[in-house]
């Protein structure tokens, strides 16, 4: 029997037909042995971009990914395993919240995360300000850290799903990041292979999301649970508005010191919203707590200290200074400040969540290639959201920078990240629908 050529796969997925599970898989393998050179691994990514992929080509090509690693098995772990997995914005830190959260309340929280590209952050980048913290253990530690703790926060090992990080890697420079059905084959493949049961998605929908209009957010989480669905996974998508940043602060260390805050129960309102709707929709995922308990546990995890205690448990576990909790002079944050204060009277009616995260990442909190260094200790403080009413004057952003750092380039990319007008606006919900 002939060998499959590249060339041919390439020319039946540019001419618009389904790719058979056999095409798939040689295009995966070829990725992760190097057989297939990356021009021919580029070219198939692009026509995928533009001839889209079927239900059936999106779940097999998840499968190969998954396939390409080592599939770990938690069977031994109690109960039903969750992770969480949200598309990307600007001051999303729930992961560090709803994780040791929902371990507190019993259930074993196997969460493998990503680092920030361009103006969104990333939940690895946002641990290793934790002076100490090992998001590097290996596949035996992780295992171990879940049995002992129910929970641990690590990133993408070499031994799982290899095939994602070659073509991610060319995904980032050839444009074709956005293609959804390679979206959903990356992020599943991901957790499917980690040992999970059950997974709840937040996909955002905005300004500041990779998605930026509601019917593109829509098509996503419907393809996430329905490739999730035809993968044996357990799929909940929750569609969340990213035209804003979520909560009040940005950038990586800063946004761990938020996140300890509201594990201390003086969290932001939409931050805490948020955190506790998602674990809710984890605990009722892995069955651990009766449906019209489920929001009265998390809740209570919260108030008494439990879920902070876990976090706690964790940082300690994975090497990193557990006394940050108590005192935050621990962690990496720059001395500088700079104050962007409102023009004039009136309502908040725009707080541009792109602009501020690119404001960011200029000061040093973000990446604009996967290769960048990051500094933990800039970023942004928000002292006002939507809605709100200021005087001329009143503090806006407050900029958290290296002494001596060229504020500049940010400060120009803010200039109209924030509308203020005499008639306050419209509120809009945080969460915009539920799938799954």
């Amino acid at each position: 029997m002939l060998a499959m050529r590249a060339v041919d796969i390439i020319r039946k997925k540019r001419d618009g037909q389904a790719l058979d599970q056999a095409e798939i898989e040689a295009f995966v393998q070829g990725a992760v042995t190097g057989s297939w050179p990356e021009y021919q691994l580029a070219a198939l990514l692009m026509a995928v971009f533009f001839r889209g992929m079927s239900v059936q080509e999106t779940a097999a090509l998840t499968l190969a990914m998954v396939r390409s690693g080592v599939r770990l098995d938690l069977s031994e772990l109690p109960g039903i395993k969750v992770d969480k997995h949200s598309t990307g914005g600007v001051g999303d830190k729930t992961s560090l919240i709803l994780a040791p959260l929902v371990a507190s309340c019993g259930v074993v929280v196997p969460m493998m995360s990503g680092r920030g590209l361009g103006h969104t952050g990333g939940t690895l980048d946002k641990l290793e300000s934790i002076p100490g913290f090992r998001v590097d253990l290996s596949l035996d530690e992780f295992r171990a850290a879940l049995r002992d703790l129910g929970c641990a926060l690590i990133g993408q090992t070499a031994e799982i799903a290899p095939a994602d990080k070659v073509l991610y890697a060319l995904r980032d420079v050839t444009a074709t990041v956005e293609s959804i059905p390679l979206i959903t084959a990356s992020i599943l493949s991901k957790k499917i292979a980690e040992g999970i049961n059950g997974l709840v998605l937040d996909v955002k929908c905005g300004r500041g999301a990779f998605m930026k209009t509601l019917p593109e957010a829509r098509r996503l989480a419907e393809s996430l649970t329905s490739i999730g669905a035809a993968a044996g996974l357990r799929t909940r998508a929750v569609l969340t508005r990213m035209d804003a940043p979520l909560g009040q602060a940005v950038g990586n260390s800063l946004e761990v010191i938020e996140s300890i805050e509201t594990l201390k129960g003086e969290g932001s309102a939409d931050l805490t919203f948020l955190a506790l709707l998602l674990s809710e929709a984890m605990l009722l995922m892995a069955g651990a707590v009766e449906a019209a308990a489920v929001g009265p546990r998390a809740r209570q995890a919260l108030s008494s200290g439990q879920a902070l205690e876990k976090f706690r448990a964790i940082i300690e576990r994975q090497g990193g200074d557990p006394r940050v909790i108590d005192d935050y002079d621990r962690l990496p944050v720059a001395a500088g400040r700079y104050l962007v204060r409102a023009p004039r009277p009136g309502y908040v009616t725009r707080l541009d969540a792109e602009s501020v995260g690119r404001a960011s990442m200029l000061l040093g909190a973000g990446r604009a290639t996967v290769t960048d260094r990051i500094d933990p200790g800039v970023g942004m403080l928000i002292h006002c959201r939507v809605g709100d009413q200021v005087a001329e004057g009143e503090p806006l952003l407050e900029l958290v920078h290296r002494e001596g750092a060229d504020l500049g380039p940010a400060l120009r990319v803010l200039e109209s990240a924030c509308a203020i007008s005499d008639v306050p606006p419209v509120p809009e919900p945080l969460v915009i629908d539920t799938l799954g």
